[in-house]
C-alpha cells in the first residue's frame, strides 16, 4: 500500500486512545476564550504568540507552560467545554474508545475543587458516549514532582467519586521522582479497586520501568520508550504483554527523539511489544491520534499489518476488558 492508502486505511480504523492528558488537549483559541469568560489576563496577546511559545527544549520546559494553561479552567464549564473539543476532535478521526487523564493537584492548588473538575470532565464524557458513541475511561493522575502525602490528601478527597473513577496514573517530571515514591498510595488505590497506570522511561531509565512493575504493580505502562534499553525488561514486557503508551509526536517535541525516523514503536512492535500509538498533550504537540498515525507512517516503513496491529494494540491494552493481573514477580 502506498503511504496514502496507509493513512486513509489508519483513519478509517476504529481506534482507542489510552495516554491522553485532557488539560494537553486545551488549544490556543479554547485559552483565549476562557481567559476572557473568567476575567483573566494571559501572558500572551494573541493565538499566535501562544504557539511561537509551544517550543520546549525537554519536559520540564513544557510542564511549566502547561501550568500556566490550566490557570484559564475554573468552572465546571469549562472542564466541559474543554474535554468536549477533544471529543468532538477524535470523533472525526475514528477513535471510539479513550481513557484520559486529569490533574487534579494542578487545579486543587488554584483552589478549584475536585467536585468542579469532575462533574464538568464527567458530563461531557457520558454525553460523548450517547452523541459520539465514544467510550470511556477516567484516569486520576498523580502529580510525580508532589509528595505521596500530597497524592494521599487528592485520593482522600477522591473516595465520594470513586464510581465515576477508573484508574489512577501517575504522571509530570519523571527524572528525580521514580516510581517508588508513591510505593504506598499506589498499594491503596489497587485496595479500592482501582487500575493502575504509570508514566515511566520516557525521560527516566528503565529503572523506572521496572519499579512501576514491580512496586506500583502497574497494568501498562505510558511511554517505557526506554524500556528498550534493557532485553531482560523487553522480554518480560512481551511475554506479560504489558502495554506501552507510546506517543511519538510528545517525543519529538520534547526532544525525547531527534526525528520521527528514530521512534522505537515500530522496533518495538516487531520485537512482540503490545505498543499503542496516541496524542499525549495535543495542543501542545502538534498533533492528535491521526497526526501520531500520519507523521510514523511518513517516516517509518509501516506496513498494512503494523497498521492494523497498531490499532488492535489499542483496544487489547485498553481498559474495556477484564483486568489482567501483572501482579506477580518478575524476573529481574
Amino acid at each position: 500500500m502506498t503511504k496514502s492508502e496507509l493513512k486513509a486505511l489508519a483513519l478509517s480504523l476504529p481506534k482507542a486512545e489510552l495516554h491522553l492528558h485532557i488539560e494537553g488537549s486545551l488549544e490556543p483559541e479554547l485559552m483565549f476564550t476562557l481567559a476572557k469568560r473568567n476575567g483573566i489576563r494571559l501572558s500572551y496577546a494573541s493565538v499566535e504568540e501562544i504557539r511561537q511559545a509551544y517550543q520546549f527544549q525537554n519536559l520540564q520546559e513544557f510542564l511549566d507552560l502547561y501550568y500556566q494553561g490550566m490557570s484559564v479552567l475554573q468552572t465546571e464549564q469549562d472542564f466541559y467545554d474543554l474535554t468536549w473539543a477533544y471529543l468532538q476532535r477524535i470523533h472525526q478521526e475514528g477513535v471510539v474508545h479513550t481513557e484520559i487523564f486529569f490533574d487534579p493537584q494542578g487545579h486543587l492548588e488554584r483552589g478549584i475543587s475536585l467536585e468542579t473538575q469532575i462533574q464538568g470532565i464527567h458530563k461531557a464524557l457520558v454525553n460523548g458516549r450517547s452523541e459520539l458513541g465514544i467510550s470511556f475511561k477516567l484516569i486520576m493522575s498523580f502529580l510525580r514532582h508532589l509528595s505521596e502525602q500530597s497524592a494521599f490528601e487528592t485520593l482522600a478527597l477522591a473516595m465520594p467519586w470513586l464510581s465515576v473513577i477508573d484508574g489512577v496514573g501517575l504522571d509530570s517530571s519523571e527524572v528525580g521522582h521514580p516510581p517508588e515514591k508513591f510505593t504506598r498510595v499506589f498499594a491503596k488505590c489497587r485496595e479500592l479497586g482501582l487500575r493502575v497506570t504509570a508514566h515511566a522511561g520516557e525521560e527516566g531509565p528503565p529503572e523506572y520501568v521496572w519499579q512501576a512493575l514491580d512496586l506500583l504493580k502497574v497494568q501498562r505502562i505510558d511511554h517505557g520508550n526506554r524500556a528498550l534499553e534493557d532485553s531482560a525488561l523487553v522480554a518480560w514486557l512481551v511475554e506479560e504483554q504489558i502495554p506501552l503508551t507510546m506517543c511519538p509526536l510528545s517525543n519529538l517535541k520534547l526532544c525525547v527523539i531527534k526525528d520521527v525516523a528514530d521512534h522505537p514503536i515500530l522496533r518495538s512492535l516487531e520485537m512482540g511489544l503490545l505498543v499503542t500509538v496516541n496524542s499525549d498533550d495535543p495542543a501542545y504537540f502538534g498533533g492528535y491520534m491521526m497526526d501520531n498515525f500520519n507523521a510514523l507512517i511518513d517516516a517509518l516503513p509501516l506496513t498494512e499489518d503494523h497498521v492494523r496491529q497498531l490499532a488492535k494494540n489499542s483496544f487489547v491494552g485498553s481498559w474495556l476488558s477484564a483486568e489482567t493481573d501483572h501482579s506477580k514477580p518478575n524476573p529481574k
